[in-house]
């Protein structure tokens, strides 16, 4: 298997990520970071701009944790295994998001990236729906939105009726016939690595279960959560019950490493590099 790097800063992160409780010390990032032929010169450079990001915090044992510049992408990324909870039944009206786009150039990305990670998609220029089936309702929405990056200027709003020509045009925004193969390719990149890693060695395990986990979780992050009536989500289920099933086969592959420096991780670490690239958009905002 070709290894694809992460950066030291993404997988400090993603590391970081995995901690039930307490904190991690720089030995374990260290040893982890070797697995994936990154210099501790290099990761220990990426902790402290880290750190001084206020991205990870230290402790008094000089341990490191995620910080609260993490919070809000850290909560999606975590809630993976729990994705039907953040629906509820939908009843065919649209949340929808209006933006002047005289921001600049960073606050547009920023938001740009908000809305795609919540599964809105341009109707018009400047007005981007999703079906209101996500829990919480509109303010809920909003509050998820803005600590993702999205513009304070922006207004959010419920469209209860739509003409059926429009209803039809919102209802095709996304690409379902790509999102039913990706779940279906997943889950079979999924089983096909479960049975390379029965023979493999614990290194190879470690790297394998880092790079493919974290590829799915990173689609499962991504999913616009669509209602049956658009998208039925069977296929989307049996991925997450899968992936559950290989995040156990992880936290197993990863557990001597991370319980040789006393780390209590609540799940195996996962390539996400979502809050790296998450966190610089962010960093360009403020």
């Amino acid at each position: 298997m070709q290894v694809d790097h992460p950066s030291p800063r993404s997988l400090i992160l993603d590391l970081l990520s995995t901690l039930r409780r307490g904190s991690m010390p720089v030995a374990a990032l260290v040893e982890a970071a070797e697995l994936f032929e990154i210099p501790s010169g290099s990761l220990r450079v990426a902790l402290a701009r880290l750190h001084g990001a206020g991205q990870v915090i230290r402790d008094r044992r000089g341990r490191y944790a995620l910080g609260p510049e993490t919070s809000a992408l850290q909560g999606l990324v975590g809630n993976w295994r729990q994705l039907e909870s953040r629906t509820r039944s939908w009843e065919g009206s649209w949340l929808a998001v209006h933006r002047s786009r005289d921001g600049s150039r960073p606050i547009q990305k920023g938001s740009d990236r908000a809305l795609q990670r919540l599964g809105f998609r341009a109707l018009r220029t400047g007005l981007h729906v999703r079906p209101a089936n996500l829990r919480g309702g509109s303010r809920a929405t909003r509050t998820l939105l803005l600590s993702l990056g999205l513009e304070t200027s922006a207004l959010l709003f419920q469209l209860r009726e739509l003409e059926s020509g429009d209803d039809a045009e919102a209802r095709g925004l996304w690409d379902l016939t790509t999102l039913s193969a990706n779940y279906r390719s997943s889950l079979r990149k999924l089983q096909a690595s479960t049975r390379r890693l029965a023979s493999a060695s614990d290194e190879h395990r470690m790297v394998e279960t880092f790079l493919v986990g974290g590829s799915v979780i990173q689609q499962l992050v991504a999913d616009p959560l669509l209602p049956e009536a658009i998208l039925p989500g069977e296929d989307r289920r049996t991925l997450v019950e899968a992936m559950r099933a290989y995040d156990r086969l992880g936290r197993s592959c990863w557990g001597s490493l991370l319980a040789g420096h006393g780390v209590p991780h609540r799940s195996a670490p996962i390539d996400t590099r979502l809050l790296d690239r998450e966190a610089s958009i962010q960093r360009l905002r403020g």
